[in-house]
């Protein structure tokens, strides 16, 4: 049987009957045929042991493979195998022998409160063409800064989504197909009625929230790149959307919010997920070390 007939076949199943994400099914699309041509697959009898391995030796000795990527590669790979095998097409997985790599424990990269400050300053201050792409920029990256969304969550966002006065946002099937609901501040609440202000003065009617300048559709991923793109320029700081999602759970801890909540607005399916920022915070540690019941002790010299 032709491996890309497979591979379509796999993906509708991991679609319409597993319910897995688009960037998921993506995945499995990119990593099946960057393995069959790779290997030179053609049908799925071409898989062997050897081939299989050689992908991986040759992602970590050649292609520079970080231990993420592999992970990325083995995951991807064992569970297209494993379908292959539950219907028939297949009677052994050439994965299951493949050794995969301790994954490196890492803090989250964040920005300082003091970085983030300084990007929606310069959001706020750069040189636009109108006003309406002022107003809607400040509110897209105030809402990665004092929301947290991913960015494919913020370019789903529908109008009828964003609740201003309600100070929440409901986020419709964001990761793992959940929906969820996340408080806002009166501030970002402001900013967003700002923007929805000057949206409406372009009479731009589509679902979308966030909207493109020249037509009336929502704004595509390839705006929020090429607008990170622009903002690192000008700021001078590096940084990407999910470097301000990590910034949000930091700060979040840090101005007090208990680790439950922020899982909660996070949308994290386990509540381990979240702990790690509490590792990234250096001052949400700073102020529990102070709780240590000996600190009233004056110890003599």
């Amino acid at each position: 049987m032709d491996i890309q007939i497979l591979s379509r076949k796999f993906c509708d199943y991991s679609d319409y009957i597993k319910g897995y994400s688009r960037p998921t099914i993506k995945r499995y699309r990119q990593v099946i045929n960057y393995y069959s041509r790779f290997a030179s697959v053609i049908g799925i009898e071409d898989v062997t042991l050897d081939n299989v391995r050689n992908l991986f030796y040759h992602g970590r000795t050649e292609k520079k493979w970080s231990t993420n990527t592999f992970i990325c590669y083995h995951k991807s790979l064992i569970v297209f195998f494993r379908w292959c095998i539950k219907e028939g097409y297949m009677d052994f997985n050439p994965i299951d022998d493949i050794e995969v790599p301790k994954l490196e424990k890492r803090l989250p990269v964040k920005l300082s409160k003091q970085e983030a400050m300084r990007i929606l300053e310069v959001v706020q201050n750069y040189p636009y063409i109108n006003n309406f792409l002022r107003h809607r920029n400040y509110a897209i990256f105030a809402t990665f800064i004092m929301a947290g969304l991913r960015k494919q969550e913020l370019l789903n966002l529908k109008y009828a989504d964003v609740e201003i006065d309600n100070l929440s946002l409901f986020i419709r099937q964001g990761k793992g197909r959940k929906d969820r609901i996340i408080p806002i501040n009166h501030q970002l609440a402001e900013i967003l009625k700002k923007y929805v202000k000057e949206r409406k003065k372009l009479n731009k009617t589509c679902p979308e929230f966030f909207v493109s300048f020249y037509k009336n559709m929502g704004f595509r991923e390839n705006g929020i790149k090429l607008l990170v793109e622009q903002i690192v320029k000008a700021s001078g700081i590096k940084f990407t959307i999910h470097k301000l999602r990590h910034t949000f759970a930091t700060l979040m801890l840090e101005g007090g919010c208990d680790i439950y909540s922020l899982s909660k607005m996070m949308g994290h399916n386990d509540i381990k997920t979240t702990t790690i920022y509490l590792a990234a915070s250096v001052e949400h540690l700073r102020e529990q070390i102070v709780k240590h019941p000996m600190n009233d002790i004056v110890v003599g010299l």
